[in-house]
């Protein structure tokens, strides 16, 4: 009996001592591992906050920045990142005669450089980078590109979807659309600040200059006031500027004209109802000139008390220019509605 109960106690001493061994060696390696995890993640944040760092250093110098095929895989493409990228690819050398290129890119610097004003800017959350292609043409490779320019959002985290490549064609390409759809994709407001336009100031200056030699001038015959038909033309004058759009392009801040990349052709009107151009809406204006002048043409000869050869001849003339100016508006109307049914010619 005692040799037994001496073999029993030798053995729960054995498998005692071995699951002390079994659970230090448990806990030293846990310890390792958390060790190691803990140094891994130390580790990344300090090349995240190096990366950081490095694009700060970057962005302090210039609004926008220069990226070849190396900065570009390292900062934008290579993890960890805990900020956005905003990447425009372009050719701005004279050799690639990328006229488009250096339109977006003053619209680009110039959204760049109010993102600098902007109250987010410090949190370091959204950096403006651009790729030229004699600079990194490997990166144009990599994001299968073969015209330019391209405007692109690579965010923090996640995958890229459609909507993060910016439709030029659609929206434009001026600050303003560009911040809205930077809004969209990053949550994050830029106010657009742009350059004093000194030629509108000279341009009011003149004008009020002009009015006040005119009104200086006639200031002892001032009838051109009580003129009904000079308030007329400047009644009619307004009406045209509000029919044709001018107030949209305030809003909206759309470009003059626009460019398709693939084949160089320059677009004076939009092809979609969603969107005008500033060219656009001159056209527009000149179109609904020549309507009314037409109009007015045939009223005053209807009542007017000239020679009936004349009378006809301004009548047919003013007629004329209804037909073919109200012809040619609704050809604007048909290209910017697809399918719409009415028409004068062919």
């Amino acid at each position: 009996g005692k040799l037994l109960c001496r073999f029993v106690s030798l053995k729960m001493a054995h498998w005692l001592a071995t699951l002390v061994v079994i659970a230090v060696i448990f806990t030293t390696n846990n310890f390792v591992k958390c060790t190691k995890q803990k140094k891994s993640r130390e580790s990344v944040n300090i090349q995240l906050e190096q990366k950081v760092q490095n694009l700060v250093d970057l962005n302090s110098r210039r609004p926008v920045i220069r990226m070849n095929g190396d900065k570009y895989r390292q900062y934008v493409k290579t993890s960890p990142k805990n900020y956005s990228i905003i990447l425009m690819l372009t050719a701005l050398s004279p050799q690639r005669q990328c006229a488009i290129c250096k339109e977006v890119n003053s619209e680009y610097q110039i959204l760049a450089s109010s993102w600098r004003y902007s109250n987010g800017f410090t949190s370091n959350k959204l950096f403006f980078a651009m790729v030229d292609f004699d600079e990194g043409s490997d990166v144009f490779q990599a994001l299968k590109l073969n015209s330019a320019p391209v405007i692109m959002h690579f965010p923090a985290r996640g995958p890229q979807k459609k909507v993060d490549t910016y439709d030029m064609g659609r929206q434009g390409f001026a600050a303003e659309q560009l911040a809205k759809w930077v809004l969209d994709r990053t949550d994050v407001s830029i106010h657009i600040m742009r350059p004093p336009n000194y030629v509108m100031a000279m341009t009011i200056g003149v004008l009020l200059a002009l009015i006040g030699a005119l009104l200086y001038v006639k200031r002892k015959s001032l009838e051109v006031f009580y003129n009904r038909d000079y308030w007329a033309i400047f009644a009619l004058i307004i009406v045209f500027i509000m029919i044709s759009g001018q107030m949209w392009n305030h809003i909206r801040g759309p470009p003059y004209a626009h460019r398709n990349p693939q084949t160089g052709e320059i677009a004076y009107i939009h092809g979609s109802s969603d969107g005008q151009l500033i060219a656009e809406t001159y056209i527009v204006f000149v179109l609904y000139g020549c309507i009314s002048t037409g109009f007015i043409l045939l009223n005053d000869n209807a009542m007017s008390q000239n020679d009936p050869k004349k009378r006809k001849m301004f009548t047919i003339i003013g007629l004329a220019i209804i037909v073919l100016f109200f012809s040619l508006i609704l050809s604007v109307f048909r290209g910017k509605y697809h399918g719409y049914p009415l028409q004068l010619f062919n």
